[in-house]
């Protein structure tokens, strides 16, 4: 049975949410994550070229031949990352130079390139861009969760976004657990808050 637009948004946000359901974009989660300023940045940037490839992808899905999709694919997801980095360059240095290689590495996430081999190819253009929106605020989302527990455990701070950042723990009394912003503490802070996601109910 066809889902509804709605269906297909609200999936992004818990049953299909990315890196704590179905375990992809795991390598940009887990670099990006040491506070919430850079982990929002990076979902708001993969967003803008889901919904955006996803659109595209779509609209020229029937004159694509099907044996050079994936490299079609690959040209237009590569083209809003380009655009992205662009534009994060000119209105946002800090957050560009904070992401540093992950922007371009947006090309290579398989959030990415899954959503349009796995529904934009097959669907009309207002489900893809529901899917993509979808998806894309889950991931974001998703980051920022992670980001959060990071950068708060791990530095006693908790950067907003585009914003100040805040001091949330004193260092008078709380010592902070530097471990969590290493690359082993970002594999421990990710594993448990993916079991404890699978714990709940998908529905």
């Amino acid at each position: 049975m066809a889902k509804t637009l709605v269906q297909e948004f609200t999936k992004g946000l818990w049953k299909e949410v990315p890196p704590f359901r179905l375990v992809l974009g795991i390598c940009a989660a887990l670099g990006v994550s040491k506070s919430v300023a850079d982990g929002v940045g990076m979902g708001i940037a993969t967003t803008f070229v889901l919904v955006c490839g996803n659109v595209l992808v779509s609209l020229i899905r029937k004159i694509i031949p099907d044996e050079i999709r994936i490299a079609c694919f690959i040209v237009v997801i590569a083209t809003f990352v380009t655009i992205v980095e662009l534009v994060m360059q000119a209105y946002a240095y800090p957050l560009f130079l904070s992401l540093g290689v992950f922007i371009p590495l947006i090309v290579v996430n398989c959030i990415l390139l899954g959503r349009a081999e796995a529904f934009a190819y097959k669907q009309p253009v207002l489900p893809s861009l529901m899917d993509g929106l979808g998806i894309g605020i889950g991931y974001t989302i998703a980051l920022g969760a992670l980001s959060s527990v990071r950068e708060i455990l791990g530095a006693g701070t908790f950067s907003v976004p585009f914003g100040p950042k805040l001091v949330i723990l004193s260092t008078d009394w709380f010592e902070p657990f530097a471990f969590v912003l290493t690359a082993p503490g970002a594999f421990l802070c990710l594993g448990l808050m993916l079991a404890l996601m699978n714990l709940a109910p998908s529905k």
